[in-house]
């Protein structure tokens, strides 16, 4: 599935259109708060995983194992929510806010040192934090906190990036198009959040 085609202007693999097609799936059916969104979000990390390996972007292609773990767990939490309630969507207090970028510096920091020194990336710090910024990003949503859509935004408009320089162009178009929907998840959650107390 490596062989090269024109899509919407720009050489891909089938495997890197198939991957968008689920990702953009994903994303609409998480702003319509669908838990099917799960599914096609194993099925999207799934075949990322192979194209982040070919493009040597390990830290991504790790964090597509990650995301099929977490959609796993978000999918239950859609589903069942906290014990006998429906998990409805909430706004992170002040200290989830400060947990949240703890998390997502020291995952960093342990990240982009991990890639620089056990694999061959050239973009080890780019991919570290990128990555610990999804992972933060994903329980989030699992978690449907609002936020989730905010730090989605600006990792997906430095993915966009880094993309571009990676020659993966589909997958660069892919996370620009993620940024509308990201923009667009957080003024519908905005609207419909409670105060989480």
């Amino acid at each position: 599935m490596n062989e090269q085609l024109a899509f919407l202007g720009f050489f891909t693999t089938p495997l890197e259109l198939i991957s968008f097609l689920l990702a953009v799936t994903t994303v609409a059916l998480n702003i319509r708060q669908k838990h099917w969104a799960w599914l096609f979000s194993i099925a999207s990390s799934a075949t990322y995983a192979a194209v982040f390996f070919e493009a040597k972007l390990y830290g991504d292609m790790g964090l597509q194992f990650v995301f099929i773990a977490a959609s796993i767990w978000g999918w239950y939490q859609w589903l069942h929510g906290a014990g006998e309630q429906q998990l409805v969507v909430t706004r992170l207090k002040r200290a989830g806010w400060l947990w949240g970028i703890a998390g997502w510096v020291l995952g960093f920091l342990l990240l982009s040192s991990f890639l620089d020194h056990l694999t061959d990336t050239d973009v080890p710090h780019a991919d570290g934090f990128l990555t610990a910024g999804s992972l933060l990003g994903q329980l989030l949503l699992g978690r449907k906190k609002v936020e989730n859509w905010l730090v989605w935004i600006a990792v997906d408009v430095l993915y966009v990036g880094l993309y571009v320089y990676k020659g993966l162009m589909l997958t660069a178009l892919l996370y620009a198009v993620f940024v509308g929907l990201a923009w667009t998840g957080w003024r519908a959650w905005s609207n419909i959040a409670r105060r989480d107390v």
